[in-house]
């Protein structure tokens, strides 16, 4: 199912995750936290997509993780605390991931509200 919605049109920020190389934990502590020696408004390395990139790469992986998780507790293969902690995080994982798409989207509208 989540290959599915992967390969709708509409998600175009989740086509080529796998060509994505770079840990998404170590780029998202780069993001928020500024390199030694950076200033405010320079080049740290890393753009808005690739930020938005490596989040979907984790919504996604989350998603299949609690995929593997559930079909792993209807065989009985694994417990059911695993199971719903594991469906938990997917819920987290996805209402974070639609908040931030909710305020970017707001943002946007926003700006091209704004008189030139």
């Amino acid at each position: 199912m989540i290959d599915a919605i992967k390969s709708l049109s509409s998600l175009s920020m989740t086509r080529g995750l796998g060509s994505i190389s770079e840990d998404a934990s170590t780029s998202l502590t780069s993001a928020v936290a500024p390199t030694a020696g950076a200033t405010p408004g320079t080049d740290t390395g890393l753009s808005f997509a690739s930020v938005m990139s490596n989040m979907a790469k984790d919504t996604v992986s989350t998603l299949k993780g609690a995929e593997a998780a559930s079909f792993a507790g209807i065989k009985g293969t694994m417990g059911t605390r695993e199971v719903v902690d594991a469906v938990m995080q997917a819920n987290q994982t996805l209402q974070t991931t639609v908040a931030v798409r909710d305020k970017i989207v707001s943002a946007f509208l926003d700006i091209t509200k704004m008189q030139i």
